[in-house]
């Protein structure tokens, strides 16, 4: 017999529900409904089939860091940036992508910031889905989802959770907060830490740590968010024709860069002067 289903929970579906912290403004709710609760549907699908560009920038850098670290001699090759370039099959991607992938692999090419450490692991970016954690809360049972980039062995024996970051956007506590409560199930007897690193900016967040009511915290804001999405989706599937009552737009300037406004009917458009 196959698993059970069961509602599930992650970062991501956390940040779809809420945005980070001063980010609370741009938050539209259907921008959840599309990318959760109708990705099956055609059109939403033809979407999703396509990475933005931020999401390819995101997914080669990993890919590219990880590709140093698999043969840490491009790290000390003359045209080791070159090999990680071809590896990764740069010159068929759009001229954005490349300017700025090129940037990324030669300023991680001058600073290698995990050579001298001990790589616990180090995922490539494109494994898929990690496995499940099977969490509860009272009566609610759910899976959590965190697909951690890194971890590392800190000489004290210390788990060092590093997310690896492109673009500019803020570190988001959250994402921290969920992987130490992943950490704290999977590796139950080791302390735990977390980070940041932004592979464009060359900028490390402080480190991130959480006393155990903390964690108990954000396992009942995920539970409660599991239950709710799923409660949405099926109302959803009952009456489609509601889908923006129960996934309410918040149309406005970020429209323009959202991956949905091509099928969205609420999305605002840019207005030129």
């Amino acid at each position: 017999m196959g698993k059970s289903w069961l509602p599930f929970a992650s970062y991501n579906l956390w940040s779809l529900f809420a945005s980070a912290v001063g980010q609370e403004h741009w938050h539209c709710d259907m921008k959840r409904g599309h990318a959760k609760v109708r990705k099956r549907e055609p059109d939403v699908a033809a979407i999703l089939a396509q990475d933005t560009v931020p999401q390819t920038i995101g997914l080669l850098a990993q890919q590219g860091v990880y590709e140093f670290h698999l043969n840490s001699q491009r790290l000390k090759d003359i045209d080791g940036v070159a090999q990680v370039s071809e590896i990764l099959k740069l010159d068929q991607q759009a001229d954005e992508v490349q300017e700025r992938l090129n940037q990324i692999l030669s300023q991680y090419y001058e600073n290698p910031i995990l050579l001298k450490k001990r790589i616990f692991s180090l995922s490539r970016g494109n494994e898929g889905f990690p496995e499940p954690i099977k969490l509860y809360y009272g009566s609610i049972t759910f899976n959590l989802f965190a697909a951690i980039d890194c971890i590392l062995l800190e000489p004290d024996g210390t788990l060092h959770i590093l997310d690896l970051k492109t673009g500019h956007s803020d570190f988001d506590e959250r994402q921290a907060f969920v992987y130490l409560l992943a950490a704290s199930y999977l590796f139950p007897r080791k302390r735990t830490i977390a980070s940041f690193y932004n592979l464009e900016l060359c900028k490390w967040s402080e480190p991130i740590t959480a006393t155990m009511s903390q964690l108990n915290a954000v396992r009942i804001e995920l539970a409660r968010l599991a239950q709710r999405h799923e409660a949405e989706k099926k109302q959803y599937r009952k009456n489609p024709a509601e889908f923006d009552r129960i996934f309410p737009p918040n149309p406005g300037f970020r429209c323009q860069y959202c991956q949905f406004n091509s099928i969205c009917q609420f999305a605002a458009q840019e207005v030129s002067a």
